[in-house]
């Protein structure tokens, strides 16, 4: 009896070591899928394969898995470990593997001997390439001053756009809209935030996700009152969206929010993360487990973070109702990074604000890049529209 119970619990321990060094498995890739969400990003992929170059530079051959790789539409292309910068177009060919893409523009670097690189929507490097009055400016903000480029609008206007980046981004991310509003005579702040490498880092040194950033984007609107401004537009960018929806409903200014524009934006941080875990095949647990963390204060010190993010709280369509001005939506549905999902469902539950323009294969934050046309034309007309009604926040 004793030999036969003994020998029935040999497959019951393995089973158990098993499920523990299974259960150890997932909890280790919980805490780094936690980590690796809320550290700033500091080095970039290089994940696209140069094949060859024509021998004026006017084409170059592409492969690889940057997402924007096959689409149409002006890219940056940034080659050789990002010490080279050059300017491409649309694709003239494409074989399902690589593509042959127009090369309209080598900034600088040799674009001869690159053989790695990355496409970038950026486009503009540095703000004298759009050719508009600009100056360098400090805002004083929690630990220091985070510089910004300010683009004066006509006569001294009064109406005002602060322009917010994504995560992993810098400034130049929005630079593609500064004109847009310029026409329309506003003046633009484009921004630095915490952890961004051009403003001060955080004591953690952890994203917030927009839980912690939305004071960044006060002071500039602190910045932008204390110099002529008497009304705000805020534009978003990916995460820039999220920090930009918390600090129109937890500024103490908030009141001078005359409306938002969002590119590509994290409504939902749930369902962004869910889809990013699917997209890398994480097990169900591993994806469950690293939410909690995020969400955890005793988690801080394993995560790295001085605070939970608060999770719920970044999610606007459960607090749409707490949305008050005209809302700017712009989403391609095969985005890839954030799903247009939940900017879909915003629009639904707010029509009264929300003007929603839905792309089909623009890819993330690479709109204007895909139909500069129509991403410029939906912002002039809403633009048109604020101004024929003089709309300002709580009207």
């Amino acid at each position: 009896m004793g030999r036969r119970l003994g020998a029935a619990l040999v497959p019951l321990a393995a089973g158990a070591a098993l499920a523990i060094t299974t259960a150890a498995a997932y909890a280790i890739a919980a805490t780094m899928t936690a980590r690796t969400v809320v550290t700033p990003v500091r080095r970039w992929k290089q994940d696209v394969v140069i094949r060859s170059i024509a021998p004026d530079l006017s084409t170059v051959t592409l492969s690889g898995a940057a997402d924007s790789l096959h689409v149409n539409g002006r890219y940056g292309l940034w080659f050789s470990g990002d010490r080279g910068y050059a300017l491409v177009g649309d694709v003239l060919s494409d074989d399902g593997d690589s593509v042959v893409r127009a090369v309209d523009e080598v900034r600088w670097g040799d674009l001869a001997v690159a053989r790695q690189g990355r496409i970038t929507g950026w486009y503009f490097t540095s703000p004298e390439e759009l050719g508009l009055p600009v100056h360098s400016v400090d805002i004083a903000v929690d630990d220091g001053s985070a510089p910004a480029w300010l683009f004066p609008g006509a006569e001294r206007s009064a109406h005002w756009a602060i322009h917010v980046h994504g995560r992993g981004a810098r400034r130049q991310e929005t630079l593609r809209a500064i004109p847009a509003f310029h026409r329309h005579g506003y003046t633009s702040l484009a921004i630095s935030y915490r952890n961004d490498t051009d403003a001060p880092d955080s004591d953690d040194r952890r994203y917030g996700l927009g839980a912690t950033e939305w004071h960044d984007v006060d002071a500039a609107i602190a910045y932008a009152l204390a110099h002529g401004a008497e009304d705000i537009v805020l534009v978003g960018w990916s995460m820039g969206g999220a920090i930009v929806l918390q600090t129109a409903v937890r500024s103490p200014r908030a009141d001078r929010v005359r409306a938002i524009m969002l590119d590509s934006p994290v409504i939902n941080w749930f369902e962004t993360l869910e889809f990013q875990a699917d997209e890398m095949r994480l097990p169900q647990p591993v994806t469950r487990g690293a939410l909690a963390l995020l969400d955890s204060t005793w988690a801080n010190t394993i995560v790295g973070q001085r605070a939970p993010v608060g999770l719920a709280s970044l999610d606007f369509t459960m607090r749409a109702n707490e949305l008050t001005v005209p809302v700017l939506l712009m989403h391609s549905d095969d985005d890839g990074y954030v799903p247009s999902g939940s900017s879909r469902r915003l629009a639904e539950l707010r029509p009264d604000i929300v003007t929603f323009v839905p792309f089909v294969s623009a890819k993330h934050t690479k709109l204007w890049n895909y139909d500069a046309e129509r991403w410029n034309a939906a912002i002039d007309g809403w633009l048109d529209g604020l101004d024929s009604v003089g709309v300002r926040s709580g009207a």
